[in-house]
């Protein structure tokens, strides 16, 4: 009997240190393991036992990307100016080993390197520089941080600077500067205004006049096409009336009557002189004659 119990006992042992060291790794996580003081093997997602009083569990470590949002560090840029900034990491860790070995305490350690990094390259800029230089900064951090933890098991996906605090004295220079920056532009555009309306207004009078000379040129020429055509009609009336007077056969004797029956008709009028021409004599004559022949025809 006493052997049947010892037997049991011990299997309940056995059973109990097995149950005892077997762990469960969740996802995104992973054990580190030693064995005796040494590193043995990195436990991933699963199920996994341990050897009892040999094996232990050294390190648990998150693969999740982590956010270290790191407390405003004293910089001094090129040109002597004093100002704080603070800066926000990204990083994953990709190799639980070396992250467990490779430095104490990796969090103070990347901390303090991001410190000494930033003074560094804010070292090398001027004040307008590094206000408006964000991403360069950004850029060149990451690629240092990231060279420099790759020994630790660590990967930094990115670095963000969060806040940039100049002293007092300069962000009251540099609002000032913008409000006369505003002020500025505000006058330019007014001016451009300005010089917009008048030119718009030149070109509108410089249209109206081109538009006017056009309408009084227009003018001109119909009034003078006009004329010419009047004077074209009466020439052709007149051409018209010689025409007519050749074909009736009309000598000089008829066209001399017709001027004294002019000039009878002028005397009858208010005129206080008459011009009797050269030939006056001639025309009686012609006239007499003609009296005698309109006699003999009506005998």
């Amino acid at each position: 009997m006493p052997v049947i119990f010892i037997t049991v006992a011990v299997i309940l042992v056995i059973m109990i240190l097995i149950i005892t060291n077997i762990r469960i790794v969740p996802q995104s996580e992973s054990y580190v393991i030693e064995r005796l003081g040494a590193y043995v093997k990195t436990w991933g997602v699963g199920l996994h036992c341990k050897i009892p009083f040999i094996d232990r569990i050294a390190n648990r470590v998150s693969l999740k990307e982590k956010v270290l949002d790191f407390q405003p560090q004293p910089v001094i840029t090129k040109d002597n100016v004093t100002m704080k900034i603070d800066t926000v990491v990204y990083l994953q860790i990709t190799d639980p080993k070396l992250y467990t070995y490779g430095v104490e305490r990796p969090m103070t350690a990347i901390e303090n390197l991001s410190a000494t990094t930033l003074r560094n390259i804010i070292g090398e800029l001027e004040l307008d520089s590094t206000l408006t230089s964000r991403d360069v900064i950004n850029t060149k951090m990451r690629s240092i941080l990231d060279e420099a933890t790759d020994p630790w098991g660590i990967k930094v996906n990115r670095v963000e600077v969060k806040n940039i605090m100049p002293p007092e004295a300069i962000r009251e220079a540099m609002e000032k500067q913008m409000r006369a920056e505003r002020e500025r532009r505000e006058k330019i555009l007014i001016a451009e205004g300005q010089k917009q309306s008048e030119i718009l207004v030149a070109e509108g009078k410089k249209q109206s006049a081109i538009l006017e000379a056009e309408a009084q040129k227009e003018a001109a020429i119909r009034k003078a096409e006009g004329e010419a055509q009047a004077i074209r009609e009466v020439q052709q009336a007149t051409a018209e009336g010689l025409k007519m007077i050749k074909e009736a056969g009309i000598d000089e004797s008829v066209i001399k009557l017709r001027s004294l029956e002019t000039m009878e008709k002028a005397a009858n009028g208010q005129a206080t002189k008459i011009i009797v021409p050269a030939d006056f004599q001639n025309l009686a004559g012609i006239v007499t004659a003609l009296g005698e022949i309109a006699k003999s025809t009506k005998k």
